[in-house]
């Protein structure tokens, strides 16, 4: 492909993007992550992952978009902001992360990918790829990293310099030769922010996070009992946790989203510490019908609301 139709195809992507609501548009070579591969390992040696087993299934895929997608030429990565306009009263309440306040970004982000891949294609024509919305063994915050996206934060997380980290992240490999962006640098400095506010010490090092000891893992992935050492550290979180992003100096910067369908139920945003309390099976069916909120159940909240409130009091 000559370098005047890399371009236009380029700047059809990076319109498409803008067209379908998302925020940011950035493009990678796709092509095997060495570096990222040798942390991978290490990570998943030390045991990091917790019960977390898929994290270390897939392994060649996880590294190699052209194992996912044959033929993959380009990985475009994509950003899509959830901050909200308030955060639901959490004055001696349980707490939920921002990012579960409406219906699940998995439904949401998908539907305006697949909208966008198919324009594409009709204004292109054939292009083969996959789209994905953390559905499938893809690195998506490192390749946002490569695309110049931001840059990976001391807490691991992507962090952008006009919107800071409260954003989705999703793909599309495929066989269309782009221009790729490079990656940006890196603006943390000397900040530790976000290694001084975790509660239960997960963060290991600068960007290594021991994921068994986080309260994201802690109340959505571990299946079993929360082990008592962190009885008293979980700051009232009983789905996922924002901590680290909330003191992180760049998330002065969000804004935010105006996606209708990330806002909070009426009923949900007037969910009194009582209400979680005495949460019933239909209530929860009701309220997280499509939230993200499913992924816990309600046996896994109702674990995480007693957990939390052990001692009869919130923190």
């Amino acid at each position: 492909m000559n370098h005047i139709s890399k371009e236009k195809h380029t700047r059809i992507v990076k319109d498409l993007a803008k067209k379908h609501g998302f925020d940011f548009c950035g493009i990678s070579k796709a092509e095997f992550l060495e570096e990222e591969a040798r942390n991978l390992e290490t990570w998943l040696n030390r045991n990091y992952q917790g019960k977390m087993a898929y994290l270390a299934n897939h392994f060649d895929k996880r590294l190699d978009p052209t194992k996912l997608v044959p033929g993959a030429k380009s990985v475009v990565s994509l950003i899509y902001n959830y901050y909200p306009k308030e955060n639901i009263p959490g004055v001696n309440n349980f707490l939920i992360a921002k990012y579960a306040y409406g219906t699940d970004y998995h439904f949401v982000i998908k539907r305006k990918l697949k909208d966008l891949f198919e324009e594409l294609q009709s204004e292109i024509g054939e292009v083969s790829g996959r789209l994905f919305v953390d559905s499938a063994p893809v690195m998506e915050r490192q390749w946002a990293a490569r695309s110049g996206l931001g840059w990976l934060g001391k807490n691991t997380l992507l962090l952008n310099r006009e919107m800071g980290s409260f954003f989705f992240l999703s793909e599309l490999i495929t066989d269309l030769e782009l221009i790729p962006d490079g990656p940006a640098g890196d603006y943390c400095g000397t900040c530790t922010k976000c290694l001084d506010a975790c509660p239960t010490d997960a963060f290991v090092g600068e960007g290594i996070l021991d994921a068994s000891k986080c309260i994201s893992y802690l109340t959505i992935e571990l299946k079993d009992e929360i082990p008592s050492e962190f009885s008293g550290k979980m700051e009232n979180w009983i789905f996922g946790c924002d901590i680290c992003q909330d003191v992180c100096p760049w998330n002065r910067f969000s804004k935010p989203h105006s996606e209708q369908q990330f806002e909070p139920s009426a009923e949900l945003r007037e969910f009194t510490q009582r209400d979680w309390q005495e949460l019933t099976k239909e209530v929860f069916d009701k309220i997280f019908r499509d939230s993200p909120v499913q992924r816990t159940k309600f046996e896994g909240l109702k674990r995480n609301v007693s957990f939390v409130n052990d001692k009869g009091h919130l923190k």
